[in-house]
């Protein structure tokens, strides 16, 4: 990260929250700036606050994570937010993303994937654990995930094409092709060139489609 990013915890058990603080507290450029045990205590704090970022955990008592997402992005549309969860279920993961938060990420993840979670969203990006997106992808069309771009290289490169072809049909430089495959990797959970190409193929009409 190359500025430092603002970020509120919100979960409604202590432990956890004391777990977080510890493991990312010591990171550059990450300030730790609040917390809420609640969802009505992080709509009250939120504002005041003003986080950049909102690690939040899906199961709480008063209101799911994923509704409170909701809420506050109606709020602060600007705010990211990463949903932290123990369940991995393909429903609760799209909910997630339909109300507009940018990653999910399994509580029992290493401390490293929360960190990639806080460094890809921050950014502008999306993250989910690999896990997840492995399952997701496995029950249904996850062309939601990609940008529109990422969408038409995916398309590209199930029809055969090069990233040399792919950058002279979309007038974009051969390196911002390859970040673009890599990105597209990432967000899939697909480790390298011959698994994404093989994904390609067999999704290439769907990502095609307008």
């Amino acid at each position: 990260m190359t500025r430092t990013v603002r970020l509120f915890l919100v979960d409604d058990h202590p432990l956890v929250r004391d777990g977080l603080r510890a493991r990312l507290g010591s990171i550059a450029n990450l300030e730790i700036v609040g917390e809420a045990g609640s969802a009505a205590e992080a709509l009250e704090l939120v504002d005041s606050v003003q986080p950049d970022l909102m690690l939040m955990d899906v199961g709480m008592k008063d209101m799911n994570g994923i509704e409170l997402a909701a809420l506050l992005l109606q709020r602060r549309p600007a705010t990211h937010i990463v949903m932290l969860s123990m369940y991995d279920n393909p429903e609760y993961v799209q909910k997630a993303l339909q109300v507009g938060a940018r990653g999910y990420v399994l509580k029992d993840a290493p401390a490293a994937e929360i960190v990639a979670a806080i460094e890809a969203v921050s950014g502008g990006g999306t993250f989910l654990s690999p896990a997840v997106s492995k399952k997701l992808f496995r029950t249904q069309a996850p062309r939601p995930l990609l940008t529109p771009r990422e969408s038409e290289i995916l398309s590209a490169l199930g029809r055969g094409e090069s990233s040399k072809q792919i950058a002279r049909d979309l007038n974009l430089s051969v390196r911002t092709v390859e970040a673009h495959r890599q990105s597209i990797k990432r967000r899939l959970g697909i480790e390298g060139q011959a698994e994404l190409i093989k994904y390609a193929v067999e999704h290439a009409r769907k990502f095609g489609q307008s």
